[in-house]
């Protein structure tokens, strides 16, 4: 197994990342370092640890946070993050054909009858005719680096589409979302609790749904070191039950729409903590009711949809050619959706 440190790990991705070494806890409980975006969809890590899930597991967490995948996946191959959920990237696959990280698990998912991601186009674009998707041909389209989950999206609608587009590198969401604002960019597509809110505020228009051009879109995934998979199981085993507990109450609560209302105000304001921690609650209720999409259920994992964009980064020349799906994934640790 390649032995990555932080300096190596950046120098291979051309990345940054920032986060504390790793420390052991006290009490019985091993301490672990997290890596999250601020985003409703990260919401089962942020329940779990909020209600004491990983404390129960055993595992002392803290959370680091990013602007983006890539830096994730860094973290982890250097040993400064322990576990993360986020996209699958070009950085994450690389990493792992080097040894250095795994996916051990899924989250965010496309799913029928539920309201999933948005395509977006900037203000200035849909006024001068950028409605729909299908007219797409020759516009600007805004991801955070080459061979993220943005690139992804973008490269599968604008193939359904027959569109050619150009693909603006922006490194983090806040600066694409300052981009799209400002017509800087034409199009974007993003998780519906950032979509919706720039849609009704005027700052961009929602003209499609990424389910129409990738149905089952396995959107995010839990991933660790290689040597966590390999040589930590009971560690590994922990975070995934602590982080599918949280996953299941935020389900009931703000997907299926099962528990009472009380238990989902209380879910909000939890959510709203770590999503929208400079709004009131009042401002952050709407878009993390209306951002709510279906974390898998026991971390459970699309492997048709791994493997779609395993292909999809080997077909763009974004990773090595010989990169095979077992190298990307461990699939010992969660069930399996065929």
């Amino acid at each position: 197994m390649t032995q990555l440190t932080r300096r190596n790990a950046l120098a291979l991705m051309g990345a940054t990342a920032a986060s504390p070494l790793l420390a052991q806890g006290s009490g019985g409980t091993t301490r672990i370092n997290v890596g999250a975006l601020r985003f409703t969809s990260h919401s089962a890590s942020f329940i779990a640890y909020e209600r004491g899930y990983f404390t129960e597991a055993g595992l002392d967490v803290n959370f680091e946070f990013f602007q983006a995948a890539q830096p994730m996946a860094i973290a982890i191959a250097s040993g400064d993050a322990d576990y993360a959920v986020t996209a699958i990237t070009g950085g994450l696959i690389s990493l792992a054909q080097r040894g250095a990280t795994k996916v051990v698990g899924g989250a965010l998912s496309e799913e029928p009858g539920i309201d999933g991601q948005k395509i977006l186009a900037s203000t200035e674009a849909y006024d001068a005719g950028l409605t729909d998707p299908s007219m797409l041909d020759g516009k600007t389209f805004g991801i955070t680096q080459a061979g993220s989950s943005f690139h992804y999206m973008g490269s599968k609608i604008a193939a359904a589409e027959g569109a050619e587009l150009s693909f603006r590198p922006l490194q983090n969401v806040p600066a694409i979302i300052g981009a799209i604002r400002s017509g800087q960019i034409d199009a974007w597509s993003i998780v519906p609790h950032i979509a919706k809110p720039l849609d009704s505020g005027g700052a961009a228009r929602i003209i499609g749904n990424v389910a129409d051009y990738i149905p089952d879109y396995q959107v995010t995934t839990v991933f660790t070191s290689a040597e966590n998979a390999a040589n930590q199981r009971a560690q590994t085993e922990a975070f995934l039950e602590a982080f599918s507990r949280g996953a299941a109450d935020f389900n009931a609560a703000l997907v299926d729409n099962t528990t009472d209302e009380a238990e989902r105000d209380a879910l909000i304001e939890l959510i709203a903590g770590y999503v929208y921690p400079d709004r009131s609650l009042d401002e952050a209720r709407p878009s993390i009711i209306n951002g709510a999409m279906r974390i898998n259920a026991n971390a459970a994992l699309n492997r048709s949809s791994v493997q779609d964009q395993l292909d999809w980064f080997k077909s763009e020349d974004l990773v090595d050619a010989e990169i095979d799906y077992d190298t990307l994934v461990d699939e010992s640790y969660v069930d399996i959706i065929t």
